[in-house]
């Protein structure tokens, strides 16, 4: 079998949380014998590089608007590689996407990863939502990454007859083992006790309710990542005089990973339904830490049950956050006992395996 993944931005270029999930299903299917196709848009055109076990695919991205890539040379590269394969696997929201499956006029099995609603281009949704509909009428299968947005999703509501649940997984083989040197200077430079945020720094990541909760009272906070709003929050963090909250900017696996081990707890302010799923917080509990998060009716909460294995807060309530952060501080014994059912959630429900299993049932009930 063979199975072409198509989304707008892929790793290694590209560090986001849909970028990492299309790199776990296709090294997972990829072990259980599938032939794996990446095609997403760069900028330059890359032609079948081997990258964790599978293909890599680039077409040349010309221009970007509200958040959408746009390629002329993509057209003529999807329709060639979808004519090879078995089963085309999108990944949505890229309304390009939409626009490239009806002009290439590919007739394939297809299935559809539906990653988040699109929340913030409101009026251009407008414009967009009868192709939207009808491209989600057209694939064969949508799958969504947790019950909670199933449930909750007004654009999935009329095609439920279709839609399957697999939630995101994670390979633990898969990331690295930090060397003790790299342990020993973040340890050093944090101290053996710290809250760690690890995301690409977006609007509805929540950061900016996470500095206003620590105007309210100090507690050291470290956040991994870049991204659009990253001088902002470096501004209003400075303006509140906020002395424990540390930017690290892009880190290296190693060095992530290195955090992710020594931190005390996972905190995850994402406060609109764009956070679909929250893969950072999946990345906390496989090192067995307590997980703090708002309630937003999406994965974030199917994967942090509040008092199982962390603490819910409201959406955007600086307050909320920081009492339950503090809650975590001052209660060492109970954060443990979260951390531990974080952990066992994960083995449970949230391995690479198991998703990567799940998808090729998934091919098969297609294909046959």
């Amino acid at each position: 079998m063979r199975v072409l993944h198509f989304y707008k931005t892929a790793l290694p270029e590209s560090m986001g949380g849909v970028e990492q999930v299309i790199d776990q299903v296709a090294q997972g299917t990829a072990r259980l014998g599938v032939q794996v196709d990446v095609l997403a848009l760069g900028q330059a055109s890359l032609e079948g590089t081997a990258f964790h076990g599978y293909a890599s695919y680039r077409a040349r991205k010309d221009f970007e608007l509200a958040s959408t890539g746009f390629s002329v040379s993509v057209f003529a590269a999807f329709a060639r590689l979808a004519q090879q394969a078995d089963i085309v696997h999108y990944h949505f929201p890229w309304p390009f996407m939409d626009v490239v499956h009806f002009a290439s006029r590919v007739r394939r099995p297809s299935v559809l990863t539906y990653h988040s609603d699109i929340i913030r281009q409101r009026h251009l949704l407008k414009l967009y939502r009868p192709l939207q509909d009808r491209f989600l009428g057209r694939v064969d299968r949508i799958v969504s990454t947790s019950p909670n947005y199933a449930e909750t999703s007004r654009a999935l509501a009329p095609h439920r007859s279709k839609l399957a649940v697999i939630p995101i997984g994670l390979d633990r083989s898969s990331y690295p083992v930090p060397r003790g040197e790299r342990l020993d200077y973040w340890r050093n430079r944090f101290g053996a006790r710290f809250f760690l945020f690890v995301g690409v720094l977006r609007y509805y990541k929540g950061l900016h309710v996470l500095l206003q909760a620590m105007a309210l009272g100090e507690l050291p906070v470290v956040i991994v990542g870049a991204g659009p709003v990253e001088q902002a929050l470096r501004e209003q963090a400075s303006r509140l005089g906020l002395h424990q909250v540390h930017f690290v900017g892009f880190l290296n696996d190693e060095d992530k990973v290195a955090l992710q081990s020594l931190c005390h707890a996972v905190v995850f302010p994402s406060y609109l339904r764009s956070e679909a799923f929250g893969v950072s917080l999946l990345e906390g509990a496989r090192f067995g830490k307590p997980m703090i998060s708002c309630e937003i009716g999406t994965g974030t909460t199917y994967i942090n049950i509040h008092g199982e294995t962390g603490l819910v807060v409201p959406p955007g309530d600086a307050s909320a956050l920081r009492g339950e952060m503090q809650y975590i501080w001052d209660h060492p014994n109970q954060a443990a006992r979260m951390g531990a059912n974080a952990e066992q959630r994960y083995r449970d429900t949230f391995t690479a395996d198991v998703m990567a299993q799940r998808y090729l049932r998934v091919y098969e009930e297609v294909v046959g």
